[in-house]
């Protein structure tokens, strides 16, 4: 019996997917039946979770992009297509954050890498396979965007802003594209136990504080948001677009 959770057969690009959130979208996808490309600037941290997939019975490969330059991004698309075929799920997940503290000391050259990063190499993704799915008239993209794009921040507010144009480009891609038939959504996480996060809940007093002030009382896993990603991508979510889910253990509702 089928579910509307199946990926089979599914071909699915997830950028920065070698640790993190990306690393469980990236496994709870192949274990729904995709055939996953795992992605981040070296090879060698993307190996481990492609050999894992495999131990468990599902298939990916590894292609290394660093995704602030066009070219690599391109050849990630192209590889992707080589290996597998047309791409069916396109995840965009990785993200830079070169500042931590007030915007008066994010340079010129660090908000552009941010906006370079976080943005427009979202968009040269989308650019690149959304038509191939628009073609065959089916495909998802979930876009991971940040809860930093819809509060006020005093440490990270260049990634803030950089996260709120992500939620307005799944939007626009969803209103041009939703003819096609290809859904494009974001995902909005909380403060989750990430190596990328590690800034922002290694100090004990500070993460006793956040978690005072979210309703379940704690921050999250990477695993709780493999799953929302996955569901996004599959037809469970087929009348879904151009949203933005808040998975946050509720502190934006507190």
């Amino acid at each position: 019996m089928t579910t509307p959770f199946d990926l089979t057969g599914k071909v699915a690009i997830v950028t920065g997917s070698s640790r993190g959130i990306g690393r469980s979208i990236a496994e709870t996808m192949a274990g729904l039946g995709a055939k996953v490309v795992v992605s981040s600037r070296k090879i060698e941290a993307c190996e481990p979770v492609v050999e894992g997939i495999r131990q468990r019975g599902g298939e990916a490969v590894a292609i290394p992009c660093n995704i602030s330059r066009k070219d690599e991004v391109e050849a990630l698309v192209a590889g992707t297509q080589e290996r597998f075929g047309p791409v069916d799920i396109l995840v965009c997940n990785a993200a830079v954050n070169p500042v931590y503290g007030p915007m008066s000391s994010l340079t010129d050259e660090a908000f552009d890498k941010i906006m370079g990063s976080n943005v427009k190499s979202n968009l040269w993704l989308c650019n690149l396979v959304i038509p191939g799915m628009a073609e065959r008239g089916d495909g998802a993209v979930v876009i991971i965007s940040s809860i930093a794009g819809l509060r006020g921040t005093g440490v990270i507010g260049g990634y803030g802003i950089s996260k709120a144009a992500d939620f307005a480009l799944a939007r626009n891609l969803a209103v041009e594209w939703g003819p096609r038939n290809v859904r494009v959504n974001c995902i909005a996480p909380g403060l989750i136990r990430t190596d990328f996060a590690r800034a922002l809940w290694e100090n004990p007093e500070a993460l006793e504080q956040r978690n005072s002030q979210t309703p379940l009382r704690r921050i999250g896993t990477p695993d709780e948001i493999g799953p929302v990603a996955a569901f996004l991508a599959s037809p469970a979510a087929r009348f879904m677009t151009g949203q933005t889910i808040v998975v946050d253990g509720g502190v934006t509702i507190a």
